[in-house]
């Protein structure tokens, strides 16, 4: 049965989130302990959000190791990672509100891995000073999100996660709810609501090769607010994981841990070099994710590479036991995914595309994004990573951003006392579902994602150049031209078919955004590497701001304050003893 046929379902809550990872989950928590009705929509289960992905840790400078930690040396790396692009403000609250995230999680029943006295265990973690990163094996995602599932739980959350939100509904600039489906029966679902949250996510699996898997971070995000008027910061700026599996073809890009080369795992190209030495001599596998992952870029492209095309990553040299203790995740994974054993073998490895540190613009203050009663957070959301992500700081910042913008929500939906809405917009939404189940032509959802994932790897993957990412918006204006005729087939296992054809307007979008904006980054900075524009740029120290149909803003970077801004020009010690990588 078609979902014309089915009637629409009305629901009605104060604060509404999309998304039911971490970062939703945290902002759902907060409402909930404020006494603000919440509803959390996903569509995917809760239980398997993209949050239990995370491995390596969350940070916080607690001081438990290394008493001379404080909050201002993490925000300056914070700072420093960025390339100096993040904005001080976000990196600041994130800083200053990180114990209290840890302190949360363990009244939460955490289950932190601790030092024989009792304290929480810390260690290294990329280009941290100190260590500051808490963790729980390589599940630390995991626990955190059964830890936030658990609470909201307790709290009586209601957790819709079979519902794909296809609009935010505005009214005179203002939010009143949202629109879509469920994937399981395809019917209409309008949610009215006096705040919306936006926690779905970011845009990596536009890529070929990326760590998210199928049906998530396909761009949502980024479509929902920039149809309801808000803006886009940094799409360009994705960070490219060294070291992703190439096969088989259905996990392409699933990440193999950095904690590899940290507890001493190798690198070489299919010659048998250790090829680290030409890129970074003092470090070699432990240097910076974005050098590593444009050395083994590198390797590959000048034809160093395996036949299929990664390089090698090897920790069969190591003792069997500590491999099993240090990388049960790793070593079970190679074998479910190749039969491959690492105690014997080496892994094939390729950079992939691992997170969006742009995302929607946001106020320092609340994450609001200028749209009244709309918020973004988590990976949705910019302005801490800037050109280069700290290992071990997306963890911490859904849970900072997380309370205090649930806070936020609370006092203003309080305060809301009087509601406009537009059935214009309603209709609008309500007409896009029903169109795309209606015969347009004979284009497949998939297909062209496929062809999305094809021109960014080509185009605008590690190394770009203008040429590249000229030619990659031509082909997306024919992909865009083509998904004009796309149809949504939904059969007798539900509606995942259109939900796919909505991913796809996502990646549309995030792939639009993405392209323009790297076009105009005319530097090497962090994770952006224009090979026609090899330097830094100092007048590029800013975001570029991209909506719909107007042209690309300029916004630089705010000072920093000096309690950390000298810290962060001091640098950080490049020795690797005892570090973790990012």
């Amino acid at each position: 049965m078609m979902a014309s046929h089915r009637s629409e379902r009305l629901l009605t809550t104060s604060a509404l989130v999309i998304g039911t990872g971490g970062a939703g989950l945290r902002a759902s928590i907060e409402l909930a302990q404020r006494g603000v009705d919440v509803l959390a929509v996903g569509k995917r289960r809760k239980h398997d959000a993209h949050t239990t992905l995370a491995a390596g840790g969350i940070n916080a400078a607690l001081g438990t190791m290394d008493p001379e930690d404080s909050w201002q040396q993490h925000a300056a790396d914070t700072l420093r990672e960025s390339y100096f692009l993040a904005d001080p403000a976000i990196v600041e609250h994130v800083a200053r509100g990180a114990a209290e995230g840890i302190a949360e999680l363990e009244r939460w029943g955490m289950p932190f891995a601790r030092e024989d006295d009792g304290r929480i265990s810390q260690r290294f973690f990329g280009a941290h000073t100190y260590r500051r990163t808490a963790f729980a094996g390589d599940y630390t995602g995991l626990e955190i999100q059964r830890t936030l599932v658990r609470r909201a739980n307790e709290l009586d959350v209601r957790v819709l996660d079979t519902v794909y939100v296809t609009r935010i509904l505005v009214a005179d600039g203002t939010v009143f709810g949202v629109y879509g489906f469920d994937v399981v029966d395809g019917a209409p679902v309008q949610i009215r609501a006096d705040a919306v949250i936006l926690a779905a996510g970011g845009h990596t699996r536009i890529w070929r090769y990326t760590s998210s898997r199928r049906d998530e971070n396909t761009g949502d995000s980024f479509r929902l607010a920039a149809l309801a008027g808000a803006r886009l910061r940094d799409a360009e700026l994705v960070q490219f994981h060294p070291s992703g599996l190439l096969e088989p073809d259905d996990a392409a890009g699933t990440l193999v841990s950095e904690a590899a080369r940290g507890e001493g795992g190798v690198l070489r190209n299919a010659e048998g070099e250790r090829f680290m030495e030409r890129y970074d001599p003092e470090r070699m596998e432990l240097s910076t994710r974005d050098r590593v992952a444009l050395a083994n870029y590198t390797e590959i492209a000048e034809g160093r590479g395996t036949a299929k095309g990664g390089v090698l990553l090897d920790v069969s040299h190591l003792p069997r036991e500590r491999i099993l203790e240090r990388l049960p995740r790793l070593y079970r994974t190679m074998i479910d995914l190749q039969m491959l054993d690492i105690t014997q073998d080496p892994i094939e490895v390729a950079p992939t595309a691992h997170y969006s540190m742009g995302g929607v613009w946001v106020r320092p203050e609340d994450h609001g994004t200028g749209v009244d009663g709309l918020y973004a957070i988590g990976e949705a959301s910019s302005g801490l990573h800037g050109a280069n992500r700290l290992g071990g700081n997306s963890l911490i910042e859904l849970l900072v951003y997380g309370r205090t913008t649930g806070a936020a929500a609370a006092d203003y939906v309080q305060a809301r006392d009087a509601v406009v809405r537009s059935r214009d917009a309603t209709a609008q939404a309500r007409a896009e579902v029903q169109g795309l189940l209606t015969d347009r032509g004979h284009e497949t959802p998939r297909r062209l994602q496929r062809a999305v994932r094809d021109l960014m790897t080509q185009h605008a993957g590690v190394v770009r150049t203008e040429d590249g990412l000229r030619q990659g918006l031509a082909e997306l204006a024919e992909l865009e031209h083509r998904e004009l005729d796309v149809t949504a087939h939904p059969d007798i296992s539900g509606f995942d078919d259109l939900a796919h054809a909505f991913d796809l307007k996502g990646s549309l979008l995030a792939a639009r955004a993405t392209l323009e904006s790297a076009i105009e980054r005319r530097e090497t900075r962090g994770c952006h590497n224009r090979a026609d524009f090899p330097d830094v740029d100092e007048d590029l120290r800013g975001s570029f701001l991209w909506t719909p149909d107007a042209p690309l803003a300029f916004e630089p970077v705010a000072p920093a304050p000096a309690s950390f801004r000298d810290l962060a020009a001091a640098g950080a010690s490049d020795d690797v003893a005892g570090k973790l990588v990012e």
